[in-house]
C-alpha cells in the first residue's frame, strides 16, 4: 500500500465509530459492498471513500430497512448514473467545443465546399403534373376477361 497523505482507519475503530460489529464490516467486504485496502500484515484500513460508502449502506439499511441485495443494486445503479453523468458532461464539452469550432470556420468551410449553391438551389419546386401516354389510355379492368361461353350460361349449382 503506497498511499500517502489521507487518512485511514483500522476496522476497530471504524466498527466503534458507527456502531457495529467487526463482523459486520467482514460481512460487507465478503458481498462487495465494501472493498477497505490492506496492509502489508493484511489488516483492513478504510479510506474516507470506505467510510462515506458504509454511511450509504448504514442509512439505507437502518432507516430505509433495505436489504443486502437491494443494498448492492442501489449502489451499482449509483455507480452507473455516475458513469453515465461523466460520459454526459464530457460529450456536451464535446460538442461545445465543435459548435465554437464550427462557427469560427464556417466562411473557410463553405468554400471548400464540393457543391457550391445556395441551399435554395437544391430545393426542388413543386412541378403541375403532366399528361403522359400512359395516363390517357383506357383504364385497365381489374377483372380477368370472360369467356363468351362463360356469359351465356347461368352458373350451375353443385350439390
Amino acid at each position: 500500500m503506497k498511499k500517502t497523505g489521507k487518512a485511514y482507519y483500522m476496522i476497530s475503530a471504524v466498527a466503534q465509530k458507527y456502531n457495529i460489529h467487526p463482523q459486520t464490516l467482514r460481512l460487507y467486504e465478503r458481498e462487495g459492498l465494501l472493498k477497505p485496502s490492506r496492509t502489508e500484515g493484511n489488516t483492513r484500513l478504510y479510506s474516507e471513500g470506505d467510510l462515506e460508502q458504509l454511511e450509504t449502506i448504514l442509512s439505507l439499511t437502518r432507516d430505509l430497512g433495505v436489504n443486502l441485495a437491494g443494498v448492492e443494486i442501489i449502489l451499482n445503479m449509483r455507480r452507473k448514473i455516475e458513469q453515465m453523468q461523466h460520459e454526459v458532461n464530457e460529450f456536451m464539452q464535446y460538442v461545445k467545443h465543435e459548435m465554437a469550432r464550427g462557427l469560427d470556420d464556417w466562411e473557410q468551410r463553405l468554400s471548400t465546399a464540393l457543391v457550391k449553391s445556395s441551399p435554395t438551389d437544391l430545393v426542388r419546386s413543386p412541378r403541375a403534373p403532366q399528361a403522359s401516354a400512359s395516363s390517357t389510355a383506357a383504364p385497365l379492368s381489374t377483372s380477368s376477361p370472360a369467356s363468351a361461353k362463360d356469359t351465356e350460361q347461368p352458373a350451375r349449382k353443385r350439390s
